[in-house]
């Protein structure tokens, strides 16, 4: 990767893509965009001009749900290599145990401190 980290955070809830996307704009290496749905990540991933290193995604949406979007990006030859980190209130071990054996990097639980999420982050991404 490069100097600066691209991430697309998903999540249906505005309060929370705020705090994510100031929580890691905190650290200057990273770039971050955010989506409010499944639809509307798949439209953005499909674009040619911006592509993301990383995609954390809610697990629970309304319509297509984190886990759907990890098997269609995985269905996507653009995008079936870019790493996925859920950030999820559903992080009992074995919902846990699930989203990894589903091919996703690493699991943040809500809530999160905001100080620390671009740490957990860069600890994700380095490991």
């Amino acid at each position: 990767m490069n100097d600066t980290t691209r991430i697309l955070y998903v999540d249906d809830e505005s309060d929370i893509r705020l705090i994510v996307q100031m929580a890691l704009r905190i650290d200057p290496s990273f770039e971050v965009r955010a989506a409010e749905s499944g639809d509307e990540a798949l439209s953005q991933l499909a674009s040619d001009d911006w592509r993301p290193d990383l995609a954390m995604i809610d697990v629970m949406m309304p319509g297509m749900s984190g886990p759907d979007l990890l098997r269609a990006m995985r269905q996507d030859e653009r995008t079936a290599s870019i790493p996925v980190v859920f950030v999820t209130a559903r992080a009992r071990p074995e919902d846990v145990d699930d989203y990894l054996a589903a091919g996703a990097l690493g699991v943040i639980t809500k809530p999160f401190d905001p100080l620390q999420l671009a740490p957990q982050v860069h600890e994700l991404l380095n490991d």
